[in-house]
Parts: structure tokens; C-alpha cells; sequence
């Protein structure tokens, strides 16, 4: 059975840093496009980062020189090192694995980031 697990989730002041994680297990990251997403209360699910199988990296503007996303090929795992946080940025943040030819797609269970003071 397939599971990406996040971890590393949790409360932090504004301007501090968090270091997300998602280990995958019975999928190999490096051959799928990973993603982060977020979900903040009451809005739509929104793409944070990807990292395409061929080592490709984008960021959505909001985050972009703050969050950097990262693959361990030897630990099968992603990060996203997340820094100047902001009280915007609290979300639950999921990790996402797609088959680049979409044979599938799978979801992490999520982990709450909340940033306040």
C-alpha cells in the first residue's frame, strides 16, 4: 500500500521557520512529480511547490524566496524548508506524488502549520 506521510508540522511565531517532510513508502520520488499543496480553513487547496521527476522546481508567487522545496533520493523523501513564515501561510499542508504520466496519484494525510504570535 502506497502512503506519503508528512511530518515536522506545528505552531511557530511569524518570521520563524519550519521544515516539512514526506516519506513515501512502495513509491520511488524521484521517478514521480511530487507537490506540495495547502489548505487554510474555508479556502480552496492551493499549490505551494513541485518538483518535477527530472529535478524541475516551481513555487507559487506567495512563497517564493521564502520556501524551498528539496528531494532526498537515498531517504525516498521530500522537504520543504519554509522560512519567514507568515500568519498566511497557516494552512494544513499535504504532499502530493503523481506518476508523470498520471497513472497515479496519491495524497499525504496532512500536517497543521499554524504561524501566529
Amino acid at each position: 500500500q502506497v502512503q506519503l506521510v508528512e511530518s515536522g508540522g506545528g505552531l511557530v511565531q511569524p518570521g520563524g521557520s519550519l521544515r516539512l517532510s514526506c516519506a513515501a513508502s512502495r513509491i520511488i520520488v524521484s521517478n514521480c512529480n511530487m507537490a506540495w499543496y495547502r489548505q487554510a480553513p474555508g479556502k480552496q487547496r492551493e499549490l505551494v511547490s513541485a518538483i518535477t521527476h527530472d529535478g524541475n522546481t516551481n513555487y507559487a508567487d506567495s512563497v517564493k524566496g521564502r520556501f524551498t522545496a528539496s528531494r532526498d533520493n537515498a531517504k525516498n523523501t521530500m522537504t520543504l524548508q519554509m522560512n519567514s513564515l507568515k500568519p498566511e501561510d497557516t494552512a494544513v499542508y499535504f504532499c502530493n506524488a503523481e506518476h508523470p504520466l498520471r497513472w497515479f496519484n496519491y495524497w499525504g494525510q496532512g500536517t497543521q502549520v499554524t504561524v501566529a504570535s
